[in-house]
């Protein structure tokens, strides 16, 4: 089928949020955005910062304001505009069973897809004429320490024949951290995946060298992880002891 080449933003009004269905042809019927939870507020502890969060190692950014997360769910068809035909094209290819859930929010797509498929999902969106998905813009990991695989890993591609964007997401288990590499496909994936390791700790299979590539070789532990332990750890680079701030320089 054939689609055409002037991008489009969806017809119609776009949902608030995730609507439970299925993956690509669910019920027509919609559900509401299962998030409606109330927040519980913790009062407020003298000398606290905000949101009653003590002066201490939390990082959540919201205190003792806790919000359950909602459940992944998906979105109904028609998804609106282009949406649908590029879910209709993959279709057509055989390639639907690839993909996990479809989500449509704030006007933007996301593709949930199988993570041992990935890099055949992208030959497909890079090569097919009716697709052109010629650039990936990046690829990065998300922690949902609440989930059974809590280390998504998310891909942003543009399609500049079109002028469309189009977002891949998959994720993995801490016991079990293993995603296809794309390098293969998209060369420019090589930094990104290396930094997604880094700092999550998901293996790319197939990646030809992957290393740290912010933090030292010989480190141990994945910063960005939500259950990274935070703290005065000395630095050590190379075996070198790195002093304090107001050590490392005399201004005398």
């Amino acid at each position: 089928m054939s689609v055409t080449p002037q991008g489009s933003p969806p017809a119609g009004p776009s949902p608030d949020g995730e609507v439970a269905t299925g993956a690509l042809a669910g019920p027509s019927s919609t559900s509401a955005r299962a998030d409606a939870v109330s927040p519980v507020v913790r009062e407020r502890e003298a000398g606290s910062d905000m949101f009653g969060a003590t002066r201490g190692g939390d990082t959540s950014g919201f205190g003792g304001l806790v919000r359950s997360a909602a459940p992944q769910v998906g979105s109904p068809r028609p998804y609106g505009g282009w949406f649908d035909d590029t879910v209709d094209v993959i279709a057509e290819a055989g390639l639907d069973a690839i993909i996990t859930r479809v989500v449509v929010d704030r006007g933007e797509l996301t593709l949930h897809v199988d993570r041992t498929r990935v890099a055949e999902l992208c030959q497909h969106l890079r090569d097919s004429p009716d697709q052109r998905y010629e650039l990936l813009l990046g690829v990065s990991g998300v922690d949902f320490p609440a989930e059974p695989e809590r280390l998504h890993v998310v891909y942003h591609l543009m399609s500049m024949t079109y002028r469309r964007r189009l977002r891949l997401e998959t994720a993995c288990s801490v016991d079990d951290p293993h995603v296809i590499s794309v390098t293969g496909v998209y060369p420019t994936a090589d930094f990104h995946e290396r930094e997604t390791w880094d700092m999550f700790g998901v293996v790319f299979d197939g990646h030809p060298a992957l290393t740290r590539i912010l933090m030292p070789d010989d480190w141990d532990g994945h910063p960005q992880r939500k259950d990274y332990p935070l703290g005065g750890v000395p630095v050590e680079y190379k075996g070198a002891q790195v002093p304090p701030p107001d050590e490392r320089r005399s201004y005398a």
